[in-house]
């Protein structure tokens, strides 16, 4: 019988614990597709820059670089939320 009972209370565990992880993998992922969209907004003005010359193109390919910027501080900040998601949930 505590074979029986230590068994459910383990699959418990791992339910509940399953349960966090898809709730942590579902913030980071929200913050990923956000990333995501602005990385191809990036990759639109470098390819905008591509056909500009001068000091229009060097202003779009920082705005490209800024977009960057702003999609890898966007994935930092989904690591952060699902890592406090994940620690909330425990």
């Amino acid at each position: 019988m505590k074979t029986i009972v230590t068994a459910l209370g383990i699959a418990s565990l791992v339910a509940l614990a399953a349960c966090d992880s898809k709730q942590e993998n579902k913030v980071e992922n929200a913050y990923e597709n956000q990333a995501d969209a602005i990385d191809n907004q990036a990759d639109n003005m470098e390819s905008m820059a591509d056909n500009l010359s001068g000091g229009a193109e060097n202003a779009a390919e920082n705005a490209a670089d800024a977009l960057e910027n702003q999609a890898d501080a966007v994935r930092e900040a989904g690591e952060k939320a699902g890592d406090a998601v994940e620690k909330k949930g425990h």
